[in-house]
């Protein structure tokens, strides 16, 4: 079963976990981490460490984080680099993205990265309004 990790700036993070448990219920092995203001980024990569010791060694982590290029994201990416075998690492969180990952736990990590990618990306549209007929009345 894939583990994750969902990790922004402030409660985004725990907020949107707890969104996606009352729609799919309580997951096991997810973890929300945040990075409170003026928090250093030593104590963000403590926390992720502890989230992992949560975790069976052997399990697959995907961590989902809120920004790219954001502490989150470059601490996290830290980590992944040094576990590329049985870590991933996906910015642009969303609900469609984190509904997804439920649904793609027993896949290989490969493709459940493809799929939330997609998934991410599919969550965000606009809604088109039909255009009212302006006829020469």
């Amino acid at each position: 079963m894939i583990a994750y990790i969902v990790a922004s700036h402030g409660d985004f993070a725990k907020s949107i976990v707890k969104s996606s448990w009352e729609i799919f219920g309580k997951q096991e092995k997810v973890v929300s981490v945040a990075l409170e203001p003026d928090e250093d980024p030593k104590k963000l990569l403590t926390n992720y460490q502890t989230a992992l010791k949560g975790f069976d060694q052997d399990d697959q982590v995907i961590f989902l984080v809120d920004l790219f290029g954001g502490t989150p994201f470059n601490v996290a990416g830290q980590i992944v680099a040094e576990h590329p075998d049985r870590m991933a690492l996906l910015t642009g969180l969303n609900l469609a993205m984190l509904s997804e990952a439920y649904v793609v736990r027993d896949q290989s990590l490969k493709d459940a990265v493809l799929r939330l990618e997609e998934s991410a990306k599919s969550g965000v549209r606009h809604l088109e309004l039909p255009e009212e007929d302006k006829g020469d009345d």
